[in-house]
């Protein structure tokens, strides 16, 4: 696609600086979805030193402009990429992804990419209040905003409770939608714990992270009407594109 600014090109001698002209160009191509929508990427430096006519010295001052707003990041090896807006994600007593993106107008898409039953450590079994041998399953779930992946997670529930959960995930992924299939018609959360750390290997690639870029963890448990702990979870957000709201 060709920008508008191949069009005009920048007016040298003026006072303006050109890694400002630079800057501005690529800022209002930004807003009008030049590069695709958020998460698209950039010419490379490369590419627009030769657009412009001027140094990479340049190009870097201007992108660099752009990063310190927030419009754009820096992927090494990858590219430099526009910035989406971040997704606000409630953690109030009703925690519920699908709704909370509806309800801003994006499209939630859930994948369930494993469900397994075992022994889990004893972080799991005592947020449970189960026995440390009981079985456990543990469903992992990603979840976008459209294309863009926000958070991959861990969900744990007492097999001995819910023994048939593995067969209430027929054409989707939620959570909720299951757990009603096995009389659980309402929960909320108890606690939540929230941390950051640095993404390991695996959990960069599945969100599309440079190694070692911060996520944001929480730890929730979940309980039913009578207070009875139907589930505990581990949810790791690309800190970039989520804004948690407490």
């Amino acid at each position: 696609m060709t920008a508008e600014s191949d069009k005009a090109p920048l007016v040298r001698g003026d006072g303006s600086a050109l890694w400002k002209q630079i800057a501005d160009t690529l800022k209002h191509e930004i807003s009008d979805a030049v590069y695709s929508a958020a998460g698209g990427r950039l010419p490379t430096e490369r590419e627009l030193t030769e657009r412009f006519n001027v140094n990479r010295h340049t190009v870097r001052r201007a992108l660099a402009s752009l990063a310190e707003t927030g419009l754009i990041r820096s992927e090494q090896g990858r590219g430099v990429f526009v910035n989406a807006e971040l997704v606000e994600y409630p953690l109030g007593r009703r925690v519920r992804f699908t709704e909370s993106l509806m309800a801003q107008d994006r499209t939630p898409i859930g994948q369930i990419t494993s469900i397994a039953a075992g022994r889990q450590p004893s972080d799991v079994t005592n947020a449970l209040q189960i026995t440390p041998n009981a079985n456990v399953w543990r469903v992992d779930r990603l979840a976008a905003a459209e294309d863009w992946p926000i958070a991959i997670a861990a969900h744990y529930f007492s097999k001995a409770r819910f023994p048939k959960l593995n067969l209430c995930f027929d054409g989707h992924a939620s959570i909720t939608k299951a757990l009603e299939l096995l009389g659980v018609t309402d929960y909320e959360r108890r606690e939540t714990r929230i941390y950051a750390r640095p993404a390991t290997i695996d959990e960069a690639q599945i969100l599309s992270l440079p190694r070692g870029r911060p996520i944001l963890v929480t730890e929730g448990v979940n309980v039913d009407h009578s207070g009875s702990v139907v589930e505990f979870s581990v949810a790791c957000f690309a800190a970039d594109r989520v804004q948690l709201l407490a």
